[in-house]
């Protein structure tokens, strides 16, 4: 007999392995909240009072869409692109 798992508000996170730089997370996992999936990304941070370390965290929702590629820029106008009729 098979006995399905509920999903619902649970979540894993594990140490990040392709951490390469600081401001990467040291944690990375997958959490459900009431039905929605979720990255989940953690930084262990210190205490200022030295009393210890806690996770600083980021949900980003799994069908959130892509970041849309930043309008390309127009060039500041050169000399040439001036209008030679200013009467000055």
């Amino acid at each position: 007999m098979s006995t399905q798992f509920d999903n619902n508000n649970t979540g894993v996170i594990s140490k990040n392995l392709r951490k390469e730089a600081d401001t990467h997370p040291d944690v990375k996992g997958q959490i459900n909240v009431e039905g929605v999936e979720y990255w989940l990304d953690g930084w262990q941070r210190q205490r200022n009072d030295g009393t210890g370390s806690f996770y600083s965290l980021r949900v980003k929702r799994k069908d959130a869409p892509a970041a849309a590629p930043k309008p390309a820029q127009k060039p500041a106008p050169s000399m040439s692109d001036m209008d030679s009729d200013i009467p000055f």
